[in-house]
């Protein structure tokens, strides 16, 4: 039996939902799970955040704590609390009460860093949740027709044509990395990009001053789960290789394998991400089958998400399943050692 010094040591990088459905099935099996989390979020309730509190956005770390929460003892119910969102209340309606918890406890304690840290530790998370980076800063995109924005609520939900590529992305101002983030990456021996909205979810993480630096020369085998549908204003029309040729002018050809779903996705679903201009993301990865480890399987969800009526931000209805994607990595890891 391996003791906790000698388990493999597994850190997804991203945030939102993607990173919660990787978290929430891979913190059964037997590893050192770390989260590194973007922290230039700018829509919704992490604006509120931001503006009233003056504190770096949490929705994204809140989501990863509960992904690796307890949920043996009180049957999940802290869970159920930190993800609850009211839909009452004037100046309070949209806002979650895990956000709300960890804002409080920044101000009792006097640090954000230790809030977070405190809020695993009542949540009795298995693993860590790092912030990238402490550094007050937002995401801009650059689009083909010269036009710039700022914030990534902008980003995620443009007002302009979504049809329009993206040609470049950067934080401003720059951000320095969290220690934290930069030891874990260090002495990974799986690093897991995604799934999550390219430009806003996981870019972000890898634009982060220290962050190529350390997933280059780290020793770990790194994976990208490839997304189930394009997003409309980010990756309009992308195809898997798209998708990762945006990742190789960032990383360069640090990623060592890919896994792709080849599952068909829900009709009803489907017809709704149809009125948004986004399609399921198409499987063209034989085009670039001797660059990299493709796995193809069944990793998609049964179940079609709904929201809660007061969530004014657009949320995927189709995600992966957390066992199903759990079970590949697993398999990663045990041919690797």
């Amino acid at each position: 039996m391996k003791t906790s010094e000698h388990l493999p040591r597994v850190v997804c990088i991203g945030g939102g939902t993607g990173t919660f459905v990787v978290l929430k099935g891979m913190k059964q099996y037997s590893c050192k799970l770390s989260a590194v989390v973007s922290m230039s979020d700018s829509g919704g309730s992490n604006k509120r955040i931001r503006d009233e509190f003056g504190l770096l956005p949490t929705s994204d770390i809140r989501q990863c704590l509960v992904a690796l929460s307890d949920e043996k003892n009180g049957k999940g119910l802290m869970r159920t609390l930190f993800m609850y969102r009211f839909e009452k209340g004037e100046g309070i309606s949209g806002m979650t009460f895990g956000n709300l918890f960890m804002a409080a406890l920044a101000d009792i304690l006097g640090s954000q860093e230790e809030a977070i840290r405190q809020t695993g530790k009542v949540l009795r998370i298995h693993g860590s949740v790092i912030p990238v980076s402490f550094t007050k800063t937002n995401l801009t995109a650059t689009y083909e027709d010269g036009t710039t924005v700022t914030g990534e609520h902008i980003i995620d939900e443009p007002e302009h044509d979504g049809s329009l590529k993206i040609t470049d992305v950067a934080l401003d101002p720059k951000a320095e990395a969290n220690p934290e983030a930069i030891d874990a990456l260090q002495s990974a021996d799986l690093i897991v990009l995604g799934p999550g909205d390219l430009y806003t979810s996981v870019l972000p993480n890898l634009l982060v001053n220290g962050m190529l630096e350390a997933i280059q020369k780290s020793k770990a085998t790194v994976v990208y789960i490839m997304n189930l549908m394009t997003k409309n204003g980010q990756t309009y029309n992308y195809t898997a290789v798209d998708h990762l040729n945006v990742l190789k002018k960032y990383l360069g050809n640090r990623i060592n394998t890919v896994i792709m779903n080849n599952q068909a996705l829900s009709p009803d679903a489907l017809a709704v991400y149809a009125k948004y201009h986004e399609l399921p993301v198409i499987d063209d990865l034989d085009k670039v089958r001797n660059e990299y480890n493709i796995i193809r399987n069944d990793i998609v969800s049964n179940i079609v998400i709904t929201k809660a009526p007061s969530d004014t931000l657009v949320r995927s209805l189709i995600r992966h399943d957390s066992d199903k994607l759990a079970n590949v990595l697993v398999s990663i890891l045990e041919y690797k050692s």
